[in-house]
């Protein structure tokens, strides 16, 4: 999803204009869009939740390449025992049918394969762009409450780059910079962090000793 920011929004973040009186008053503001996108909670949920995602839909894969494989390996064989002339003709057509059903059983297995894939990569992208967007909405509205509440007219974006990858903003004294506050109000409502296991682990060896004790 960090790759992604640079497209998010264009290069200037418009939180509140008062007319021409912006520039004239000097009441511009500044916020690294891109720090608070990446360090915001949502953000690394929603990057765990995409991770997620994109297993499970690797495991179906692999399941279905594993079936596709073994397909082939049977169809291999039936193929060598229509062709084994110490069979009866009889036998060796049996093994040929067969070996034609399973050679079409692969082919539409192959087509399956192909459409899961058009289909898992558009799943993922379009929950990516949503989850982008609910994010990049709830910044805005984070910074539009707060800038005008600060009395800031303009808010620019510093992270933000022109068509040819370059910065568009040159200089910034970072003077009514907003970054770090905004991103302290947006994680104020961060969920606690879950132990780590060796910290689970750590713990119970701990309560062991004192039992003991």
């Amino acid at each position: 999803m960090k790759s992604l920011l640079c497209k998010l929004v264009p290069g200037l973040l418009l939180v509140s204009l008062l007319g021409g009186s912006a520039w004239a008053q000097g009441r511009i503001a500044t916020v690294d869009l891109r720090k608070v996108f990446d360090n915001y909670w949502k953000t690394k949920q929603a990057d765990a939740a995409l991770k997620d995602r994109a297993a499970d839909i690797e495991k179906d894969h692999k399941i279905m390449l594993d079936d596709w494989k073994k397909a082939k390996d049977e169809y291999q064989t039936l193929l060598t025992e229509a062709n084994n002339q110490t069979l009866s003709l009889e036998e060796r057509d049996k093994r040929k049918k067969s070996a034609e059903d399973k050679l079409k059983q692969i082919k539409d297995s192959e087509d399956a394969i192909a459409q899961y894939e058009r289909q898992a990569r558009t799943t993922l992208d379009e929950q990516r762009k949503r989850m982008r967007d609910s994010i990049v909405e709830e910044i805005r509205t984070t910074v539009n409450g707060m800038a005008k509440s600060a009395g800031h007219a303009l808010v620019l974006d510093t992270a933000a780059e022109s068509a040819n990858n370059t910065p568009i903003m040159l200089y910034s004294n970072k003077e009514n910079d907003m970054t770090d506050a905004v991103l302290a109000q947006l994680n104020a409502g961060a969920p606690p962090e879950t132990p780590k296991q060796e910290e689970k682990a750590a713990d119970k060896k701990d309560d062991k000793k004192k039992d003991k004790k």
